[in-house]
This record gives C-alpha cells, structure tokens and sequence, in this order.
C-alpha cells in the first residue's frame, strides 16, 4: 500500500462509547463465546429429582480438552465455547456418577438431559465429526430447539460428495436457499435468495472473512476461480440463511461458520492427488464440435496434511497445503457479424478454441496450547498465492487477456479462559488481502465493431489494470455467562483498523474502434489496413499526484444475546447488534473547487425540474458523518411440542446491515483522476463534422498514446465522468422473518431430520449510480418520450456526464425451504439430503446484468424502475445428494435441477409514436426461455484398503454432469419493437454453456 496522510478528525459516537464501557464492566464477572464454538447444556437429574450443585464435565477424546460446569438449583447446566467433536460428558451427583458419549458440530446448541446412578450412557455409534481426520464414534445431536434457520455441512460429506473444484463453499448448496454458482469463466460465488452475494459473510473460526473493497462477500472471491481457504483444513461447517444470532456481522444475506481442524494426541497425515479434464477425460463443448478440435484442457490438484502433538494433551501441531493447476478450455467467437461479411483471415485466425492457465497455492498452519483446563491458546493463519489468466474467450483474443493476481494473508491469535460458569474468548487478528489484475499486452487495443456499434471481436491489448485491497489488524472479544437458571448469555466488541486502497487505470491501453462492414467495402483485407472511426483511451489528469485512493477504517461492534430456556418446551433467542464505521476517505473529501463552480452553474441553469439537490453531493469535508443508525435486533424462539426434541415450532425476525464497498465509494476519486475520453475520427464509412475538439481527420501518427494525450491537452477535464456520493449514504441491511417446523419421524427404524419453513426477507439501501445529466428544462426524459431518451449529451461544463451515487436497490423475497436427511452413521451406513426451494422473489433493479448491478441509466432513479423477478433466481430448485458404503466401496452422488433464471429483458413492442420509445425492462417470461433449465447430476465411488499398519491408500472416481446436460447461459434477451416481435427472441445467442460436460475425475491418496 502507498503511503498517505489522512484527517486527524474522529467523531465521537457517545453512545456507542457508552455501550461499550458498560460491556467491558460486564464482562468482569462474565463470559462469552463466539459463533463456531458448541454449547451442551440440559438438565442434571439424581432419582428423575433436579440434581443441585451437580459437577459436569466435558473431554474432548481426541485433545484431552477439559470444561467443568456446576448444574443450578433447578438442575440446568451449559458448558460453553467448546470446539466441536465428541466429547464424553462425566456427571456426578450426590455420590453417583454417569457418563455419556455424545459429537457436536459447529456453532450447535445441543440439548443433552443428564442423570446419574444406573450404568454409564453411550450413544449409539455412528460417524463423529472428524475435526482432525481420527476416527471416533458418536451419534450427532440434531439441533432442533434454534430459531435460525440453519443446516450443517459434515466432514463425511465434504469427504464423500461428488465435487471438482475443492472449494469448501460448493457444499452449501445443498442447503435449502443456497447457490453456488459456476459461471461460464469457471469464477464461483455464493449466493441466498434474491440478495446480492456481496451480502454474504463467512467465518472461519469465529472470524469474519469479509471482503472491505470488492463484491463477492468473501475477501478475494469477486471473478475468483480459486479458493478462500484449503478444503483438507476445514472440519465442518453450518450455513445460516437468516435468521442468525447477534454474534454475526457484516452482512445482509447468509452466514457460513466453518472450523478448522487441529492436531490431536495421535499423529495424522494425509496426502491427495486429483486429476480431471484433460482433453481425453470430458465431452467436448458445443464451441469444440463445431470445430471438430478439444482445446488442450486439464485440472490438476494436489496436497497434504499433517498434524499431531508436540506434547501429549498439552500442545498440537496442524498444516496443510493445496495447489490447483488448471487448464481452462475456451472459444474465441466473433458473433454480431452482420449477413454478408465475415472476419478477413487475419481477425479469422485468432477465434477458436483455446484455454487459459490458473494457479493456486493454499497453506494453512495452526498450533493449540491447552496449559490448563480453563485455558486454551490457539494461532493460525492462512496464506494464498492465486495466478489467473482471464477476459480470454467469448469475443476476446488472447492478446486481450489479462492476469489477475489474488493474494491473501489472514492470522489469527486466540485465548480462551474459562470459569466454572463462564468462557471468554478472545482473537487479535491480522490481514493482507491483494487484488491486482494486470493486461497482458502493452500495445493498442481494436474493438472491431458492426454498423450498429455491437462488439464482433476484441484484439490487442486490453485494458484492465488494477490494485486494489485491505490490510490491518482487529480485536474481537466474546464471551459466555451460564450461571444463571435456564439463561445462556452472550455478549461481545469488536474493533478493526482496516486500511483500504482502490487503483485503477482503465483503459490501460488506448481502445481503437473498428467499423469491420465499413472496412470490408472500401477494400480493406486485414486489420493493419482498417480505418478506426473512434478511440477511447485513458489518461492522467495533471497535478492529480498519488492516484491511489486509501482509506483507514475503523469499525466498531457491540452485540448482546440471550438464549433463555423458559421451561422444556419454550425457547427465547433475544439479541441486539449495533454496528459503527468510520471511512475517512468518504467523510474527509473535499469536491475540487473548479468542479463545485461548474456543478453550482450548471444546476443552476437546469434547476427548473431536477429531480435532487446538486448540494446534496458536494463535500466540504464537514458535511459527511459516518452512518451511526445501525441497531439491529434478532429475536427468535422455538417451541418444543413434546419436550423431546422431535417436533419443533421456531421462527424469528431480526434486521442485519452490511457494509458499503470501498470500491463503490472511490469511484468519487478515481474517475476524477484518470479520466476517460471518446474521440471520434473523420473516416469514409464513419463521417463526423471535424472540430478537433471531439472530432477530428484520422491520421496513423494517433496509434501513438502521446499524440492522443495532445488532442485533450488543452481541456483535460473533458473527459472526466463526474462521479458523486450523496452526503448521506446510508449503509446496506435487510429485515429477515421465518417461520417453520423441525420434526425428527422413524422410516423403517430410521431417524430422517426435516424441516419446513417460509422465508421473508427484504432488503433495503444498496447502493445504485444513475445518470445526473438533464436535459435544458431540467428533465431526464427528452421532449416527448414516454421512456429512454437519457440525456448522456448534457454534460457538465468543462466536464464530462455526472454519476451520482444514492441509496436505492431493494429486493423482495418470499421462500418455502423444504429440507429432509437421514443421516449417515457407522451402524446405518448410508445417507440421504433433499433440499427444494421455491423462491418467488422481485428487485427494482432494472436493465440488470447480474445480481450485483449497481448501475441504472434507463431512469433518472430507481423510484421510475419497475419490479422485475430477480436477476439469476430460479422459481425452483432441488439438490440431492447420497452416501452408501458396502464391499469397501463408497458410493456418492448428487443430482441438482433448477428451472430457468430470471433474465433481464427489453420489451419495445408497445405501439409508439414518432420521437417516442414504448420500451420497458423486464425479467423472464414463460415458454421462450425453456433450454435454460439446469441439470447436473455426478457420481462418485472410492476405495479404501488397510494395508495392516497405520497406512490407508485410496482410489476414488468422480464423473461431473454424467449426462452430459447442455446447460446454456447466453440468450438473446430483446423482446421485439413497435408491435414487431423479435423473431429470435429466447433463443440461444452463443454456445456458452455452463461448464463442465462430462468430466471424468481420478483421485488417489493415502493417509495414515
């Protein structure tokens, strides 16, 4: 990061100040945990009487960690903050003593009632959870009585599921709700509902991963075809689609909590290697048969664990690493071509099909120290090395492409010190995150365009340049009370100094447009000899200085949370969060004084009609404060009907704020300092009235960057596109309400867990930049039109067109999650998950590519915007999954079916008359977009032998998309126009699918 001076400045919010210092005189005589830990709490019986003064104890057989707890007057205990595993639970009580036997996963609430006298209790055996890879046996203990709505993820499923990519999130969708979503460049994210996944936060031992600057929810996870964290460091994890508990921060959307594993008293390793894809191992894709040629192709993956003691139950060893190498296979397609007119045999030599390299590097370290019963010391950190070649296919060359460097570093110190009814736990945390995308061709980009202005074909150098990151150090403090009867209290603070950059020069290289029809006809046989009509390039604005655009954040959190066990039936999750960030280099920016002069002038001649106050958006560094309204209560309950835990009522609502992207927030700045200009050329074909202003007599000499720098010499700033926050931008959040119904029912002598529940959720304030320009009489619309017709012409004096930034994005979101599982154990050896969502779901996001669209030039705000289905949502969607083991062999499988997408589509077919636009944005209608159902169904099957010793080898096959579906995700979109329907309207625009075919995966491995 560059260094930078910032603003001493600080607001003071008083009574964030005074919440605090009341928590920390709190936390004297209490205790509170954090979100992956597990609580055992029930009560103590002797005799079927309440045991008083009952001494529980709870072991970790795989560590030796030890937590004690009294039972109450009334026999109620809790022991907190326990790392999930299986743990024995010693009870003793008036002179007897008992035990149990008992796994809980992460971030459970587990009910066990205790009595003592009789023989000792075991549950029956089945698969534990696998925190360092040792076996032990345990029955799981279905958390029924929580108002979240939540699913866990196990090892065994991790370990047995069909799965490609080793990214741990590509499990949660097999919760009800969620996607993980592959697009066509092999990029994941993670999504629920209709929100945006930059509302998603995953925790990893308690800590947020949360990405400050770019979309994507997890830190370095936006366009990533990488992984956050190793596949083999992760034991568990529980997805929260809403509904979560104060403890969680920083998002809007869903919740992941995942552990990691740790080293144990008994040495452990383990080693993998996969291979699939080459070219021989898949199905060519519909890009490859039309050619007759596979592009060379392959995904290579490998590493290894190793964990155990340095000191029996005291001190623990865990590392792991895992490396990806990937060939991604890709088609280069001119498409817009125009009837009569294909590309000359230069341009026709660089489509086909290709493949772009990625390369990855995970490690993971942890080290446990248990000095003593009450106290527990943990260290880790994460370090990832990602190299991607991208913006290769489709209708860009190879020389287009760019290489996106994606570094991360996170560290994490923890201390856990626990009393006989109370836990704190306690991290200082560090981290480093890297976005650095680099062209790949220093030279002159060609945009070889139709008469229409549709991209054909891109060639040369592209235009992608970037820095972009966060790096700082936190400290979180969480803590546990349980010494008062039927209550488990949680409260906690938290602060982060985060500095945060955004730099970004683009077009890095200047961008040539090329009229190909034109061209063609006057002659023209290669691009050498092409005529470009326009040129766009980018070029520093003078006495700018440091383009860099920093900012140092502090953020501050403050949560309290009681679950209160009214009696056995009656559950209450009652919480509060309230959230503070402080961005200097929003709140302390001064608008540029020549530019307030032009905004002031210009908003007085048009200010008949405007729509919003230009004051609104001019910052004299003292009229912006740091939003300071985020309260966020969470209640919830759950109703036991029998008290047995088989039949339960839960519901809640609560309300959850994000946070605003860095990236979102420094466009105020860094459009301002490298701006972009649009020069048109005098060309046959392409005549435009010369004015060596913004037109001028094409000349060779302009391929050199220097020479364009010349042309606007003299009125830099007319290229500058204005962009403005408004002085009070308000932060991101969503109000979240279920209801629903958890029943544990015996099939032939087998437990199914399922569950039932509708979803409402709304999501509010997302940030959205629309056109400021106006037309002379202070409209958006020009004279006549009923829609369309921005005024993109009316720039700013001395400037370019003016984006303002406002709070204006909103979803709404009704669901019915339905959910059934028969776990696997060891004495039933096969599992079943079924998962079916049906989301009816609307957004006022209108002309919107994707999910996370924060741009409207249609209207003049999102008030005009009409309701569309949500971008990217299916109205239906089942995921399947089973585990079977017989013979030695382990058989898994996992079918995935969603109807079509919403698609956003135009629709002009409205009768019109002349100099008006009946258009209207849209999303999908039923019956034109049939071939966008998606199917996937894989299968896998391993093979484990004992050589005797303490070595297992390992051979397993994975089979992707075994029938080969031809899941297709481009579509032409355009409805038709004035009562003329398009006639190729919802049908396939290209031969992108999404990948993979049928894929072919060998795995070997050993572990010992």
């Amino acid at each position: 990061m560059k260094p930078y001076h910032r603003s001493t400045r600080r607001p003071t919010p008083r009574l964030l100040a005074c919440a605090l210092a009341s928590c920390l005189a709190m936390a004297a005589p209490a205790a509170f945990a954090q979100s992956t830990a597990a609580t055992i709490r029930g009560q103590v019986t002797v005799d079927s009487a309440p045991a008083t003064d009952a001494k529980v104890t709870a072991t970790n057989v795989a560590t030796g960690l030890t937590r004690s707890v009294q039972s109450t007057a009334n026999g109620g205990y809790a022991v907190a903050g326990l790392p999930p595993g299986t743990y024995r639970i010693d009870v003793s009580a008036g002179g007897q003593t008992n035990s149990k036997t008992i796994t809980v996963q992460v971030g459970q609430t587990a009910t066990v009632n205790l009595s003592t006298g009789g023989v000792a209790e075991t549950a029956p055996a089945g698969e534990a959870t696998n925190i360092d890879a040792v076996t032990v046996t345990a029955a799981p203990v279905f958390e029924t009585k929580t108002s979240e709505v939540a699913t866990y993820i196990s090892q065994r499923q991790i370990e047995a599921l069909p799965q490609g990519s080793r990214n741990f999130l590509a499990f949660a969708d097999i919760v009800p709700g969620m996607i993980f979503d592959t697009k066509s460049d092999g990029s994941t994210s993670l999504r629920s509902g209709a929100q945006s996944s930059n509302g998603i936060n995953v925790f990893i031992d308690g800590v947020g991963q949360k990405g400050y600057v770019l979309g994507g929810g997890v830190g370095g996870q936006q366009g990533s075809r990488g992984n956050p964290f190793p596949q083999l460091a992760i034991g568990e994890y529980k997805v929260i689609t809403s509904n979560y508990k104060a403890e969680y921060d920083q998002i809007s959307s869903a919740a992941v909590t995942a552990v990691t594993k740790s080293g144990t008293n008994e040495f452990h390793g383990d080693f993998f290697w996969d291979q699939n894809g080459t070219r021989d191992w898949r199905a060519p894709t519909p890009a490859e048969e039309k050619t007759g040629l596979k592009a060379p192709s392959g995904e290579t993956q490998y590493g290894a664990a190793f964990g155990g003691p340095i000191i029996q139950d005291r001190l623990f060893f865990f590392v792991t690493y895992e490396a990806k190498e990937f060939k991604i296979p890709r088609t280069i397609s001119a498409t817009g071509l125009e009837p009569g007119y294909s590309l000359t045999p230069d341009l026709a030599a660089l489509t086909g099909p290709t493949s772009t390299p990625f390369n990855e590097d995970l490690w993971f370290g942890k080290l446990t120290w248990q000095p003593g019963d009450a106290h527990l010391v943990e260290l880790s950190g994460k370090v990832r090395d990602e190299s991607d070649i991208q913006d290769i296919g489709d209708r860009n060359t190879r020389t287009y492409g760019k290489n996106k460097n994606n570094d991360s570093t996170r560290i994490d110190l923890r201390y856990q010190w626990s009393g006989i009814n109370w836990l704190n736990d306690a991290h200082v945390t560090f981290e480093d995150d890297a976005f650095s995308p680099r062209i790949l061709t220093l030279a002159n980009g060609f945009n070889i365009l139709n008469r229409n202005r549709g991209t054909v074909l891109n060639v040369g150098g592209g235009q992608d340049y970037q820095d972009k990151g966060q790096k700082g150090w936190g400290f979180q403090d969480d803590l546990t009370f349980s010494g008062l009867e039927g209550h488990t209290m949680k409260m906690g603070v938290k602060y982060k100094s985060i500095e945060v950059n955004s730099f970004e020069q683009q077009p890095y290289n200047p961008q040539f447009g090329v009229n190909l029809p034109a061209n063609i006809d006057a002659g023209r046989t290669s691009l050498s000899t092409f005529q470009p009509f326009q040129v766009r390039f980018g070029a520093p604005l003078p006495g700018t200085g440091n383009r860099d655009i920093q900012s140092t954040n502090k953020q501050y959190g403050i949560y309290f949370q009681d679950d209160w066990a009214v009696n056995d039936k009656l559950t209450l999750n009652l919480g509060l969060r309230y959230d503070y960030e402080v961005t200097p280099g929003y709140e302390d920016y001064v608008t540029p004084a020549n530019l307030v002069a032009a905004l002031r002038s210009w908003s007085n001649i048009h200010n008949a009609n405007v729509d919003y106050n230009i004051e609104d958006y001019i910052s004299n560094g003292r009229n912006r404060k740091a939003f300071k309204d985020a309260w966020q209560p969470r209640l919830g309950f759950s109703y036991d009907l029998f008290a047995d835990q088989r039949h339960v009522i839960f519901g809640g609502a609560g309300r959850a704020y994000d946070r605003n992207l860095f990236d979102y927030i420094a466009l105020e700045q860094s459009k301002s300092t490298f701006p972009s200009y649009n020069l048109q050329f005098n060309v046959a074909g392409d005549p435009c009235a010369v004015n060596n202003t913004t037109c001028f007599n094409w000349d060779p000499k302009y391929y050199n960057p220097q020479e364009l720098y010349a042309l606007v010499a003299a009125n830099p700033n007319l290229g500058s596109e204005v962009n403005l926050i408004k002085n009070d931008i308000k932060v991101p959040y969503s109000d979240q309400f279920s209801l629903g119904m958890r029943n544990t029912i015996a099939v032939f002598n087998q437990d199914w867990n399922t569950s039932v529940s509708v979803v409402h959720i709304r999501s509010h304030d997302g940030i959205v930049f629309s056109l400021g320009n106006r037309y002379p009489n202070g409209t958006f619309y020009g004279p006549g039109r009923t829609f369309g017709g921005a005024p993109f012409g009316e720039r700013i004096p001395g400037f370019g067109s003016l984006i303002k930034a406002d709070n204006g994005v909103e979803t709404r979101m009704n669901q019915l999650l339905l959910s059934a599982e028969k776990p696997y154990t060891n004495e039933s050896p096969w599992g079943v998950t079924l998962a079916y969502t049906f989301t009816d779901a609307e957004e006022n996001r209108s002309n919107a590519a994707n999910n996370d669209e924060h741009y409207v030039f249609d209207y003049p705000n999102l008030n005009d915007a009409p309701w569309v289905r949500s971008i990217g949502i299916s109205k239906h969607r089942f995921v399947g999954t089973g585990m079977f083991t017989r013979w030695g062999l382990t058989f898994s499988t996992k079918v995935t079916i969603a109807s079509p997408i919403a698609k956003d589509v135009l629709n002009c077919l409205a009768p019109t008359n002349p100099g008006q636009d009946g258009c209207a944005n849209g999303t999908f209608e039923a019956g034109y977009f049939d071939d966008a159902t998606y199917r996937q169904w894989d299968i896998a099957v391993q093979k484990e032998w004992d050589t005797g010793t303490d070595l297992k080898l390992r051979v397993r096959a994975d089979i992707f998309n075994v029938t080969n579906e031809r899941n297709w995700v481009d579509f032409n979109t355009f409805r038709g126009v004035n009562g003329v329907e398009s006639t190729n309207f919802g049908e396939r625009s290209n031969d992108n699918i999404a990948l993979p075919t049928r894929t072919f995966k060998l795995s070997l491995g050993f572990n010992w």
